[in-house]
């Protein structure tokens, strides 16, 4: 068991023991006042960080559930995955297994989308709606969203959005950004335990979704709202984790989440800085995969030199007591990665980087020639 402040995976993160500890309280109806008021303080409290004026739907399930769910509430027809990177890839995969057909807009790993490229996408053809990672976690790189909502909304196609690692820790703006549908999963920069995901859908969405045949009954987004607007949830909630929510979002709200999003690109920053003085340092050349002004302040995927096995760092970080993050699907072979997000700090970031440069120096030292 890791010390608290030494876990530095790109998810599940950190949690506070006191949020931890929340866990532990008595049960309690979930039809009745006492879990309506838990709800409605953690939805409220919601609703500041997705900066919105909306209804906040919580689902007990990964984000992976409210990813379908948004796919689900599309109108009916073709859909457009823009996919630059694993997580991106499986947004695409869950559109298919809902049995839509998929358009794949696709640009390299480690890069983002950008307006021209969606809008040309548009002209093409005809969608029932876009999908879209905001921080792809895989690789480290944050899309705008700002450019890419308005030229969906002026082609009229609804833009599903993943912010499982920007939420609470980028700039997120649902209302001023005008954007339809936008989901996250609890155990990434909100810093709870995972089980618990939450979105908003803005009331055009909503209709639309309304029209829909086949949205399934558990991921039905018009019965979540229908139920949110009551402080209650369609389906037995995790009633333990919302006791989770409850006190953790009385901490970020205390923080401010422009100062949260102030202190995940201070730990970004700082991350880049080091990377390229590692090999000065180290021996070992590392590179950030996300380019620069596309890189997410939560994550930061970095590559290795050929012949560096970037497992061995992460083994090397652990043996030290920090726990960082393995190379994620095409770039398994030849990445690691870091989560900074949550509620580390700029200062407890040191550590763990002190500890991946004790590992790239017995790296370098192992490697051949």
């Amino acid at each position: 068991m890791t010390a608290f402040g030494t876990f530095f995976l790109p998810g599940p993160t950190e949690v506070r023991p006191d949020v931890l500890a929340a866990m532990t309280r008595a049960m309690i109806g979930h039809r009745g006042a006492d879990f309506e008021a838990v709800y409605r303080e953690v939805a409220d409290g919601l609703r500041k960080v997705f900066r919105t004026s909306q209804p906040v739907l919580i689902a007990t399930a990964s984000a992976t559930g409210l990813m379908e769910a948004g796919v689900r509430g599309l109108p009916e027809g073709r859909v457009l995955a823009i996919v630059n990177g694993a997580f991106s890839e499986r947004f695409a995969r869950i559109a298919e297994a809902c049995g839509r057909p998929v358009t794949v807009l696709r640009v390299p790993d480690g890069q983002v989308a950008t307006a021209d490229d969606l809008r040309d996408a548009l002209r093409r053809d005809r969608f029932a709606g876009v999908t879209v990672v905001h921080s792809e976690t895989s690789t480290g790189a944050l899309t705008d969203l700002e450019s890419l909502g308005a030229v969906a909304r002026a082609h009229g196609v609804p833009l599903v959005v993943d912010s499982v690692t920007g939420l609470a820790g980028a700039p997120l703006e649902c209302d001023a950004w005008g954007l339809p549908f936008v989901l996250t999963g609890s155990q990434k920069a909100l810093a709870l335990p995972p089980g618990l995901a939450f979105a908003v859908a803005q009331p055009a969405f909503l209709a639309a979704a309304a029209q829909v045949p086949g949205r399934g009954l558990y991921l039905d987004v018009v019965e979540m709202a229908a139920f949110a607007a009551k402080g209650q949830t369609p389906n037995t909630p995790a009633i333990s984790l919302f006791f989770a929510a409850q006190v953790q979002l009385r901490h970020l709200l205390a923080e401010g989440i422009e100062a949260r999003w102030a202190r995940h690109a201070a730990m970004a920053d700082r991350t880049a800085a080091w990377a390229a003085g590692a090999e000065t340092r180290t021996g070992v050349a590392l590179q950030v995969v996300a380019p620069p002004g596309n890189r997410s302040p939560t994550v930061t995927a970095l590559r290795v030199p050929k012949g560096t096995d970037p497992a061995a760092v992460v083994a090397g970080a652990k043996a030290r007591g920090f726990v960082i993050g393995g190379g994620y699907g095409a770039l398994k072979g030849e990445t690691f990665r870091i989560g900074h997000m949550g509620d580390h700090t700029r200062d407890g970031l040191e550590g763990c980087l002190e500890a991946v440069d004790d590992a790239l120096r017995d790296v370098g030292r192992r490697r051949p020639g």
